[in-house]
């Protein structure tokens, strides 16, 4: 599944780089900062969407892995992107 999920986020992001970067991250700034760079010209949308999708698969693999990231990402806004997505209950703790 997560390989199936990761390749259709990049097709997406391929064809419209906002709507990949809201898959991941939700409606934010991420978002806001993806629209705007994608008017000044697609390849700044996209290097930054192909970006925020890189940090939350990472993240996400981090986590899965049991390794937890303490740092931020530079330059990522969404709580969700820097936790891989689970940061709302979705990952059990490890005790």
């Amino acid at each position: 599944m997560g390989a199936a999920s990761a390749v259709l986020i990049v097709l997406i992001t391929i064809l419209f780089p906002p709507l990949g970067v809201y898959a991941v991250a939700g409606c934010g700034a991420d978002l806001l900062i993806n629209i705007c760079l994608t008017c000044l010209g697609v390849l700044p949308g996209h290097l930054h969407a192909f970006y925020i999708e890189y940090v939350y698969y990472d993240r996400r693999e981090q986590a899965r892995e049991g390794r937890f990231t303490a740092a931020s990402a530079p330059g990522i806004y969404s709580d969700r992107v820097q936790q891989g997505g689970g940061g709302y209950g979705t990952i059990a703790q490890h005790t």
